[in-house]
Parts: structure tokens; sequence; C-alpha cells
């Protein structure tokens, strides 16, 4: 039988095709080629990685944790010495930890346990996109309230936009793509007052002014993720964890539909960085360093305003068309985020803080783009 004949598989692929999903983009390869340059002449500032880890150092890094990891068999105790070791670096009970696929796993299998179809999932806009998908895919309502102008929470609206069907609360704090980090006592009044389960995600937290991965246990319905693809440098092993409650926790663990979610050469990776913290420090301080230098040399540039950020990467408004700034910046090999309208601003764009001489040629682009 044909397959593509089939009307149930057609009717089936023809709902699929309006589900929306993430964008990832062209590869550095292919919009290499598409440019008629080299792969090596692109810089990338579009994706939020950490590039100040060396990636000599990663390397060494890797090749001794690939000596030590028998690929042959499936995990066994890797993933409770990452925990180990996290519990030891973040100072928090064993038990609160669950690691997952990275950030984004973890979002999707939150979603699945706690949402269900015909229920409410409430969040702010802008921010990250990935919860809205995955609620979406369980067939739930997804209620945003925009955030002020100044990029703070609404937190009379959002409270007021709180019922009995509103299951699952996402809270990006630092915020992707503002860059704040939100004020703690908002965050903790949402947590108090919401009748569901609370997502605070710290994917940038080692870049920011505080966490509340230590206060899990104060509040039955908290859960924080964190993640090892932005200060660790690990984007490409994904890997990530969520902290919480003991109760929460052991649902998540339990709970996941996958027996081996993370590699074991991931599991060891993490924890070698962990044991190596001294150069994600090291990296977090520099990388802080030229944030606060980019921030300064865009807002010397007229036509453009850049806002304080506590991630690694800067939110910035140009008063000329944003796609129009985005090509041109491209032709020269410098590849950035365009975002469009956010709030009351037309023209937004966003770059990863790259280490000093990648943004000191964004700089350079950028003042002869605005003259």
């Amino acid at each position: 039988m044909d397959n593509i004949s089939n009307s149930c598989i057609k009717a089936k692929l023809e709902k699929l095709k309006k589900i929306d999903s993430y964008n990832i983009g062209e590869s550095t390869e292919k919009l290499a080629k598409r440019l008629g340059i080299s792969p090596n002449e692109i810089i990338k500032l579009n994706f939020n990685e950490n590039l100040f880890l060396p990636k000599k150092a990663l390397s060494d890094i890797i090749k001794l944790v690939a000596d030590q990891c028998d690929i042959r068999i499936y995990p066994q105790e890797e993933q409770n010495k990452l925990k180990v070791s996290i519990s030891s670096h973040l100072k928090i009970p064993y038990d609160t930890i669950v690691v997952g696929n990275a950030s984004d796993e973890l979002i999707d299998r939150i979603s699945r346990l706690f949402l269900e179809k015909g229920e409410t999932a409430v969040s702010f806009n802008p921010t990250f996109p990935i919860f809205k998908y995955c609620a979406k895919r369980q067939s739930a309502n997804y209620l945003t309230i925009p955030l002020l102008e100044n990029f703070k929470l609404n937190v009379e609206k959002m409270l007021a936009s709180f019922s009995n069907k509103t299951s699952l609360l996402y809270l990006c704090s630092p915020n992707n793509p503002t860059g704040n980090q939100f004020h703690k006592a908002d965050i903790e009044t949402l947590i108090n007052e919401f009748p569901g389960v609370v997502v605070l995600d710290e994917a940038y937290g080692e870049y920011a002014l505080y966490s509340l991965v230590s206060k899990v246990n104060e509040f039955d319905n908290l859960i924080v993720l964190r993640t090892f693809s932005k200060a660790f440098g690990l984007a490409a092993l994904r890997l990530g964890y969520a902290v919480t409650n003991s109760t929460l926790a052991k649902t998540l663990s339990e709970k996941s539909p996958l027996p081996f979610p993370v590699s074991s050469f991931t599991l060891n990776m993490g924890k070698k960085l962990l044991e190596n913290f001294s150069l994600v420090e090291k990296s977090v301080k520099e990388l802080k360093k030229e944030r606060e230098k980019l921030i300064k040399r865009l807002n010397e540039i007229n036509g453009i305003t850049a806002f304080n950020s506590q991630a690694n990467f800067v939110l910035f408004a140009v008063d000329k068309p944003y796609e129009l700034v985005y090509q041109e910046l491209l032709s020269k090999g410098l590849l950035i985020k365009k975002l469009g309208k956010i709030l009351h601003l037309d023209n937004c764009l966003r770059t990863t803080v790259g280490l000093p001489w990648m943004n000191e040629r964004l700089v350079k682009n950028l003042k002869i783009i605005f003259g």
C-alpha cells in the first residue's frame, strides 16, 4: 500500500504540519556556501554559546573522558556521580537533582507530565519559545502576558491570569531575548500564588545576580532548570538538569519516557567540567567584562540602543529596518539573531557576547552601517 495515498496518514500529516516547532536556521556550512565564503570566515554570534572557554582546554578534557569511557556499555553510575558533583558544587541535596538531555528535554518532560489537554500554560512575552511549542503539543491553551516596557514582569496581570485551569507557569530569568533577570521578590510572589507547577529557567544563571536553586525545598511547586550548554560550553553534547523538591524530583526521574536520556560520555564530561570549574569561572568573569564593554560601545553608535544584560548576550534596538542591518552584517560574515518587533521596539537584534576581536568586528561594521 502506498503510505502517502492512505487517507488516515495524510490527515495526520496535515495536522502535524500545523504544529509549530523551533527553527534552528541554516548551519554555518550552508550559510557559507550560499554566501560564497569559507565557514571559517563566519563569526557565529546567534545562539549564545560560550566562546570564552578555550576549545583546546575542552578538547583535552574530551580526550581524557574518551579514554575513561567504554561506549559499548549503557550508562551505569555516571548519572548518579554527576548528581553528586552538582550537589557538591551548588551545596544542595542530592535528591533534589534530575539530569536531562539539556534543559529543552526537561521542559518537554515537565510539559508531558504536568500539562493535559484543555489545561492552560502561562508565561510572558517575549521569552524563550520552546515552552510554548511543548505546551501546544499537549493540546493545552497557551496564555502569555506582555512584559512591561522596561522588560519587568507585569506581576499584577500575571496574578490575575491564574485560575484552577492554569497548571504550568514558565519563567525564564535571566530572560531570553531581553537579557534581564527579574526581581527575586516578583518571582517568589508568582511561585507562591500559582496553583500549579512553576518552571524557573536559569539557563544563564552563572552570568546572573542570584539563583533560586537553594530555595527549592521552600516551595512545593518550584522546578529550577540549569544547563551545561551556556557557561560550561557543552552546547553540542546536550546536558542539563532540574533542581526541585525531593517529591517532584522523584516523579521527574522515574517518569522519564527514556531509560537512558543522556549518554555516558556526556555525563562524564559534565562531571569533569565541574571538577575543573575554575576554567568555567574564569570564562564567565572574562565574558562579563566584555559584555559591559560591548553594551557601552553599542550605545555610543547613533541609531542603536543596547540594553543591560545578566546573560551572555546583548539585545539591541536599531532605528533602521532590522532585516537590512542583519543582511549587511551577514554579508560581512557576522551572524547574529534577528528578532524584529519586541514590545514597543520595532527593530530588534541580539548578539552573543563574543571574544574581544569578534565584538570589535561587530562594532566596526555597525558603525559603517549607521554612518
